[in-house]
Formats: structure tokens, C-alpha cells, sequence
């Protein structure tokens, strides 16, 4: 085999996320720029329960059902020279801690907005997580084949909600049934909706109008659009690709991720405009170079029973630094276990392939037998890697779950156990009877976890609900069995650590009262 270029390798990645709203048309894009680079034939769509024809990027049986996603996925295309490597995300807000974490794995974000609808809550949430990072955010309003509201109140929203800088990389000719094309203003073009001849763009001249005639100009949506965009040029902001880079400045693109139209465009800018694989800090504040020739990586995400005929359990690896070989030796940092890399793969479109190289920017499964937790760290050379540990979440709302079935207490302890190492569900129990809990952020994760142990594992559970609680850790050398009340009930984590779920705000203050000496800690 060829020996890599570890630099030029590095150069040609692109890995990012997708971040939006429920329904903002996330997961459709997500097929549109896969049939734009000639992974699939075909774009599914999230709505398809009735035609068949899912969402490649949905593979779990009840995304199928509810046309939602609730888990990241991730897809690896080649598209105009470049490795891209795409994550698409959760949208529904009980899945945010999934999204935090997938959000520290990618160099960029796409900003996914139904133009009929402008910024919504879990939109907002999930810029600061980039915001916080400075990672680049490029925008793409989408649903452009609806009516929606203006373009300029769109944009002007942007920047007051969200706080970051716009600029405009096209502006709609039209909206819904009179949508007519785009203005490209970065490219200095005009692409038609739907175009007569094949090509459906229209080269402007210096002045920015059409360079030849054409019956759009009579258009008087294509006045207006041309007036918005003197008055842009006139009053907006300038392009600026380190503004970009820094996470300060996000292009804008109009289009509509149901038809395609504006995908390719923005598809085509993405490459050229969003950074490679950059350095990555570990927890002691050094700086790890992509570049560096030692591989190295962390664990952003496990999943179990991606193949549901073969009961696999796939821990995400966000490659850092150097390349990946397979059959290679690494090292756990958390405690220094020698592992090697046999089992690989790489996750295609709708398929997943063997990994036998990658480098830094990539994102390969490796098959897990139970070594692997999240935010592990592994490296390769003979200076320890630990990245900086990744956000994890105190849950909110409890239920308590037993098997329905006694008899069947063997694949219920094996489902509870692998599904709650993918941490998007907690497990406790109580301390001297160690009854099951699980703890969730909201209330969906607990519905999928019920789905999941039925389908995946044929168990049925009974799961009661424990209403809302405040979980607070405290040090094993603080703990006193007798603080446990109805209260504040004592229980451990699934490392063993002594937790109390306390039952409101003034249980707790209570607790603290009575116990000064003991500091309760919660996750974040």
C-alpha cells in the first residue's frame, strides 16, 4: 500500500456537524449532500414511514417510526477532492447531551434554520456550545420552497439573537411557488430554480446585473432581490475568511434541502471555506498537532447493536493526531491497558467498510468488548494522552425499571448495561437494596430506552416513574449510610460512587444544613 502523505491527508478532511431545531430540515440535508457527492442514488427523507424510503443517516428502528433522529450518526463521502466527514445530530432537546459531546469531535458546524420559523430554542443552545468552542458555524436556511419570512428579518435575527456576524453568500429570488432562484453573490451568478436549458446558472457582469438577457430580469422578484442586495453590499458586513475561521463571522446560504436547490452551492463553498483538523488541548494544557506522526484520538460516543444480526457494540474514535493503521498498538490513558486495533471500520453512507488507514480529522468505530467508556483518551506513542474530559449532564427525571419477565433477568441486566454505557441514560441503585434507577435529561430517552430493551435485547420492562430529583455526589469518605432519608435517598453510580437523589431544592438545602462538612457535587 501507498504510504500516506500524513500533511496533504490532512489538508483534504472536512469534519463537521449538523446542528438545528427539531424539523428544521436537518437530516434532509444530510441526504442532499450525500447525493451531491454520489454516495446514494437516492435521497430518503425523515417523513418517509409511508413510502419505505428512510433517511440513511436514521438506522435505528424507531427513528424509522417517529421520523426522528435520536441518536449522531456519522457518514464519511468524498466530494471535489476533499474527505468529508459529516455528523448528523439529534435535534430533539432530551438528546442534547449526545450533541454536546458530538460537538467536540468535528471542526465546524452547519447551521440548519426553517426560514419559516428563524431561530428556535434548541438552534440557540447548541450555537453557544460552538460559540464556547470558536469553532466556524456556516448557516443554511433551508425550506426556501415554503413561504417564509422575509430574508433580511432572517438575517437580522441571526445576528441579534445569536450575537454572531452575518454575511450572505446568496439571496432568494422569490419564496415558495414564486421561488425563482438565487442571487449568488459571493460567485457572481444567478442559479435558476428551474432552469429551461441544463445549466441553471447566469453569469452578472461587474455592475452585478446579468451579463446577457434573460426573462428573469422583468421579474419583480428578481428586482427586489436585487435591490436587497445593493443595499448588503452597501450596509452589511464584508467578507471576511478569518472572521469565518474564528467562529465570528457565519456565510449565509438560501436553499431548499427537500428539492436540492442551493445544496450543490453551498456544498461547493463549505470545502473551500471550513478549516482541516486543527490542534486539540489535553487536560494538562498542551496542544496535540493533527500533524504529530503519533496517533491519537478520544471517544466521543458508544453505540450499542448498530448491526442488529451481530450484537455489536461500536465505540466512536475522533482521530486527533498522526495515522491510524490497522493492527496497531495503542494505549487507554484512563489506565494504561495495551490495545490492539484489529476490528475497524468506517462508516460509509448506507453502509460500513473496514478501516485499515486513516489520519487525524477522521472518525473510525472500533468494535468494543467493554474497554471503552466515553471521553477515554487513547494514544500511540510513549508520551501519555489525556484530552480534556467531555461535557457530561446531571439528569433531571427518574424512573425506577424491573424486568417484566424474572426469568428473563439475564438479557435485562445485559441491555441495561450496554445501553447506559452510551450515556445518553444513567444507571443507579440504591444503596442497600440496589434496585435499578435510571436517569435521563428528558423524558423521550427513557421511551427509547424501553423500545430499544424490547427490540434489541427481548426484554419488557415495568419503568415507574420517580418524578424529578436533584442528584448531587458526594465523597465516599464523607458518606454515612444513615444520611439516607425518603428524602434524599442514597445510591451509587455505575462506577460505585455514593449519590444522593434529592427529592426538591429544599430536601437538599436541608441536607446541607444538617451536614455542613459535606460538599455535594453535580456533574457539570
Amino acid at each position: 500500500m501507498k504510504k500516506m502523505n500524513l500533511k496533504e491527508e490532512v489538508q483534504k478532511r472536512r469534519t463537521f456537524a449538523i446542528i438545528s431545531h427539531p424539523d428544521a430540515g436537518k437530516t434532509t440535508i444530510t441526504e442532499q449532500l450525500l447525493l451531491f457527492s454520489g454516495a446514494i442514488r437516492q435521497a430518503g427523507t425523515v417523513k418517509g414511514k409511508k413510502t419505505g424510503q428512510y433517511a440513511k443517516s436514521d438506522w435505528m428502528d424507531i427513528e424509522k417510526k417517529r421520523g426522528i433522529s435520536v441518536t449522531s450518526s456519522v457518514m464519511e463521502v468524498d466530494y471535489d477532492g476533499h474527505q468529508v466527514n459529516i455528523v448528523d445530530t439529534p435535534g430533539h432537546e432530551d438528546f442534547s447531551e449526545d450533541t454536546y459531546r458530538t460537538l467536540m469531535a468535528v471542526d465546524a458546524a452547519v447551521m440548519v434554520i426553517d426560514s419559516a420559523k428563524g431561530i428556535e430554542p434548541q438552534t440557540k443552545k447548541l450555537f453557544q456550545v460552538c460559540a464556547m468552542r470558536g469553532i466556524p458555524i456556516f448557516t443554511f436556511m433551508n425550506k426556501l420552497d415554503r413561504d417564509g419570512r422575509e430574508p433580511m428579518d432572517l438575517v437580522a435575527e441571526l445576528e441579534d439573537i445569536l450575537g454572531i456576524d452575518a454575511y450572505p453568500m446568496n439571496w432568494p429570488i422569490g419564496m415558495g411557488k414564486s421561488l425563482e432562484g438565487i442571487y449568488d453573490i459571493y460567485n457572481q451568478r444567478i442559479e435558476l430554480n428551474h432552469p429551461e436549458a441544463e445549466d441553471p446558472f447566469l453569469a452578472l457582469d461587474e455592475s452585478g446585473d446579468l451579463a446577457q438577457s434573460h426573462p428573469i430580469q422583468s421579474s419583480i422578484f428578481y428586482e427586489e432581490a436585487l435591490e436587497n442586495v445593493q443595499l448588503l453590499q452597501e450596509a452589511g458586513n464584508d467578507f471576511d475568511k478569518e472572521a469565518i475561521l474564528n467562529g465570528k463571522l457565519t456565510p449565509v446560504f438560501f436553499g431548499s434541502a427537500l428539492t436540492g436547490f442551493g445544496v450543490q452551492t453551498f456544498l461547493d463553498s463549505f470545502v473551500d471555506f471550513a478549516p482541516a483538523p486543527g490542534p486539540v488541548e489535553t487536560q494538562d494544557g498542551e496542544v496535540v498537532s493533527p500533524l504529530d506522526p503519533e496517533m491519537s484520538g478520544f471517544i466521543f460516543k458508544i453505540q450499542a447493536n448498530m448491526d442488529p444480526r451481530h450484537r455489536d457494540r461500536i465505540a466512536f474514535v475522533r482521530i486527533c493526531s498522526g495515522s491510524f493503521e490497522e493492527g496497531m498498538t495503542v494505549k487507554l490513558a484512563r489506565n494504561d491497558k495495551k490495545l490492539k486495533l484489529n476490528n475497524t471500520t468506517r462508516f460509509m453512507a448506507d453502509s460500513r467498510e473496514n478501516a485499515s488507514e486513516a489520519v487525524a480529522g477522521d472518525i473510525i468505530g472500533l468494535y468494543d468488548t467493554g474497554n471503552f467508556q466515553i471521553g477515554d483518551s487513547i494514544y500511540a506513542g510513549s508520551q501519555k494522552v489525556q484530552f480534556k474530559p467531555l461535557p457530561q449532564f446531571t439528569p433531571e427525571l427518574f424512573m425506577k425499571v424491573t424486568p417484566k419477565n424474572v426469568m428473563k433477568q439475564k438479557s435485562f441486566h445485559k441491555g441495561v448495561e450496554q445501553l447506559v454505557q452510551e450515556g445518553a441514560i444513567q444507571l443507579y441503585k440504591t444503596w442497600f437494596t440496589e434496585e435499578y434507577i435510571l436517569g435521563a435529561v428528558g423524558h423521550l430517552q427513557f421511551e427509547v430506552f424501553e423500545d430499544r430493551l424490547k427490540n434489541e435485547y427481548n426484554s419488557e420492562v415495568i419503568m415507574s416513574s420517580m418524578g424529578s430529583k436533584t442528584a448531587r455526589w458526594i465523597d465516599e469518605d464523607d458518606l454515612d449510610p444513615n444520611m439516607s432519608s425518603s428524602r434524599n435517598l442514597l445510591c451509587k453510580d455505575r462506577y460505585g460512587q455514593p449519590v444522593f437523589l434529592f427529592e426538591n431544592n429544599f430536601a437538599e438545602r436541608w441536607f446541607q444544613d444538617k451536614y455542613p462538612d459535606v460538599e455535594l457535587k453535580s456533574l457539570l
